[in-house]
């Protein structure tokens, strides 16, 4: 049974700054993904952007390694240390 994870923090104006810092728009950057074996379009990724929908993690693992960035970078100015 798959379980889905709750949102409760939204990574997705990070995820615009990455790209917008690499200048890249969401179709060329999905086109790598998809590139890459994951399974997403456009209108996806701008939800996950959005905060309408979570980030699959193998999505985060090829971001990280296409924006040659770390973990942290995608949790920037939230305050993950609270519970």
């Amino acid at each position: 049974m798959e379980q889905k994870l709750r949102r409760d923090r939204c990574i997705g104006d990070n995820l615009r700054l990455l790209r917008d810092r690499y200048d890249i728009s969401q179709e060329k950057l999905c086109a790598e993904l998809q590139r890459r074996g994951c399974d997403i379009d456009r209108s996806t990724y701008a939800k996950y952007e959005a905060g309408e929908l979570n980030v699959k993690i193998s999505v985060l693992i090829e971001l990280k390694k296409i924006y040659g960035c770390t973990y942290e970078d995608f949790f920037e100015g939230l305050d993950i240390s609270k519970e």
